[in-house]
């Protein structure tokens, strides 16, 4: 017997270890980040009113066998002009009576609010872990990086949702960079020039430099699509746990004339960690957290971002071949990308001048609703 319960953030959690396993590449949310995540009473784009969800879990004779989450990002929809619901952390078992289950349920949700048509994933917004894996399974994926096995994109297929928004991450062999292509005439203009200043974003400044991240972010990504600018409460919300991983090496907010107009954020990838320990803390992870600390060798590019008058000017090409000399003095051997769309062909082009890797090919997976 299937039946569709809500609000069970616990079981929806244990879904993936019991259909997933161990076997795959699927590394799971921190148990924390995921509850706090989508607690309604606890995220500022629902306590801010600038969206809704709700939690929906699949059990088959009172086992946890899939879940989804909905959700209506009320301001995307008015800063885009969209009726759109949104779906995201959909995991399942290979069957389509279950994600045909999750997807109706989720359907009607957004439905009974106004949307018309639904999408994903996005766990919850485009700031954070975004759609479904089409190609590159096989490959582990870094820190802020979604990975879903083959079942998950054709059962989307089998249920008339079709993909849409390709994107692609990338690795890069810190090795084989070579920081030098990037470097033109603009780009040395600028790290010549004594006006740019460049800040390493450690503890003790960790605030103030994730707000000027922050207000980088919101202008360098103004117009890309389905970009909503965080307030300060859901930036911090979702990155102030960084503080806590952030090596100052490999981050920097660049001022010019001491206005922030810069940003490159890098973290050393803790998925190996948080896959070892099935996502919960445990009295043994500190000690784990060290010994990771220091074997660790692998770092992801989370974004980077200029505001938009400082596009074309070289700070971004600067910004990037500054960071790979940092990662390599820092001893990291590979460097993950996050998600770039197919649409954004100047960061693209980056990519391939730098000498980066498709790792993952993703797209979302969309469908009208009646």
């Amino acid at each position: 017997m299937l039946d569709i319960v809500t609000g069970r953030r616990d079981l929806a959690f244990a879904v993936t270890k019991r259909v997933y396993g161990a076997g795959t590449n699927y590394v799971p949310p921190l148990w924390s980040d995921f509850d706090r995540m989508l607690d309604p009473a606890r995220n500022p784009l629902v306590t801010r009113g600038h969206g809704r969800l709700e939690v929906f879990v699949a059990l088959r004779d009172g086992q946890p066998v899939g879940r989804i989450v909905a959700c209506m990002h009320d301001a995307s929809n008015v800063k885009h002009g969209t009726a759109r619901g949104q779906f995201g952390f959909f995991d399942c078992v290979d069957d389509s009576e279950v994600a045909n289950a999750l997807l109706g349920a989720t359907e009607a949700w957004v439905g009974a609010r106004g949307a018309t048509s639904l999408a994903g994933n996005f766990n919850l917004t485009a700031m954070q872990q975004i759609g479904v894996v089409t190609q590159g399974f096989e490959r582990a994926p870094y820190t802020d990086m979604v990975w879903s096995p083959p079942h998950i994109a054709r059962l989307l297929e089998n249920a008339g949702y079709r993909a849409t928004f390709p994107m692609t991450t990338f690795e890069m062999p810190i090795a084989e960079l070579d920081a030098e292509k990037l470097i033109g005439p603009k780009q040395q203009a600028v790290l010549e020039d004594g006006d740019f200043t460049w800040a390493p974003i450690t503890r003790r400044d960790f605030r103030a430099r994730l707000e000027e991240s922050r207000l980088i972010l919101n202008d360098g990504f103004a117009l890309n699509p389905m970009f909503v600018p965080p307030t300060a409460e859901e930036y911090l919300f979702q990155a102030g746990d960084m503080m806590w991983v952030i090596d100052k090496r490999i981050s920097t907010v660049v001022h010019h004339r001491g206005r922030p107009v810069g940003a490159i954020i890098a973290i050393p990838d803790l998925n190996p960690l948080v896959k070892a320990v099935g996502g919960r803390v445990t009295p043994g992870l500190p000690l784990r957290f060290l010994w990771h600390k220091l074997t660790n060798r692998r770092a992801v590019l989370v974004y980077q971002s200029v505001v938009r008058e400082m596009h074309n000017n070289g700070v971004n090409g600067a910004m990037l071949a500054r960071t790979i000399a940092a990662l390599k003095k820092a001893g990291y051997d590979t460097l993950g990308g996050t998600w770039i769309a197919d649409v954004n062909g100047p960061s693209l082009r980056q990519a391939e001048k730098v000498g980066a890797r498709p790792l993952h090919r993703l797209h979302l997976f969309e469908k009208a609703l009646a």
